[in-house]
């Protein structure tokens, strides 16, 4: 089975063919971090309108590096949301037409579970059962795995997401947009112990998360300590480790919870390398696997669409061969 995968959910045109037998055939990224970087931000109408530009000439990409035919393609997968609503409906409405023409299903892809399923695509990929973080710009989530489409969300952020605290704390400290890998470059050349920040909801049961004091904690913090280079690095130092401890923490309470020993750890925070040492120390304390997608498709992409759509596909679930479509701003995991 050869599916086609389209990502537009937000600020990257991601396009992907996935073949069940040969894996991953070909992908393509198109990055709008340049078009938003003036704006400090993802301005919704630029990305919906960056989207149409560039999604045609990437599937032509990515067939022609496949050698792929459009005959020999057996289904056509987008993300369906959540994301921005503009954005969503560029894909939407490129892999409908796509899929009546060439009279071949269509699925509409949580975005969530495609990054939650994108360690898959891995040679060394996760068995079911496992506890999956997804930790992003937009979403961070603890859920208990059983089986594609098969999720229980365990905890999730109550304000701000992990990725989104990065950001608003890189803005503060005149970093560059993304915020995210930025502040951890800066982070490096912090000192260890000036600065300590909380480590929100990790006094009391349950496995929620909470990042928007840290975001105060960093602004009262700068305002009182001066605004000088050390400074600045110092407590983007200290807002990692606080972050990072607080998802470590919550992960190792998820993992002794359900008794399983395999932890998957997803989205575009994934990529962050003080995360990952963080996350090998718990697996070596807790003897558990940790699985992570490659670096290029930690953040948003084609591959994990194309790979989400042929799992559920597999299985029978969400094919549509006519033109109707919707999409979701929103969409909680579970209510797939």
């Amino acid at each position: 089975m050869r599916i086609l995968g389209i990502e537009t959910s937000c600020d990257e045109t991601g396009v992907a063919l996935y073949d069940s037998e040969r894996g991953l055939l070909a992908h393509a990224l198109h990055s709008q971090v340049e078009l938003h970087a003036e704006y400090g931000g993802v301005v919704p109408e630029l990305a919906s309108r960056d989207h149409i530009q560039n999604t045609l000439p990437l599937i032509r990409r990515v067939l022609s590096a496949a050698a792929c035919r459009t005959d020999e393609i057996d289904g056509v997968a987008y993300a369906a949301g959540p994301g921005l609503i503009g954005a969503l409906l560029v894909g939407a409405a490129i892999a409908r037409s796509l899929a009546y023409a060439w009279n071949v299903p269509a699925v509409g892809v949580h975005h969530m579970e495609a990054h939650l399923l994108a360690p898959l695509l891995e040679p060394d990929s996760p068995e079911f059962p496992f506890v999956a973080l997804l930790v992003s710009g937009g979403h961070t989530l603890l859920v208990q795995v059983l089986g594609v489409g098969q999720y229980q969300v365990l905890g999730e952020s109550l304000d701000d997401a992990a990725g989104e605290a990065f950001d608003k704390v890189a803005k503060l400290l005149g970093l560059g947009y993304p915020g995210g890998p930025a502040l951890e470059r800066l982070a490096v050349a912090g000192e260890a112990g000036r600065f300590h920040f909380p480590r929100p909801m990790t006094d009391r049961p349950g496995l929620d998360f909470s990042f928007s004091g840290l975001k105060t904690h960093a602004l009262t913090t700068l305002r009182s300590a001066g605004d000088d280079t050390q400074t600045r690095a110092d407590l983007a130092h200290a807002f990692q480790e606080a972050v990072v401890d607080t998802l470590a923490l919550k992960c190792e309470r998820a993992l002794r919870e359900t008794g399983l020993s395999r932890l998957v750890v997803s989205g575009g925070v994934s990529a962050n390398q003080r995360l990952r040492q963080r996350f090998s120390q718990l697996g070596k304390k807790l003897h558990a696997s940790v699985f992570y997608p490659r670096l290029e498709f930690c953040t948003d992409n084609g591959a994990m669409i194309a790979y989400a759509g042929y799992a559920r596909l597999a299985a029978g679930r969400h094919a549509q061969s006519d033109l109707a479509f919707g999409v979701h701003a929103r969409w909680p995991l579970d209510a797939i």
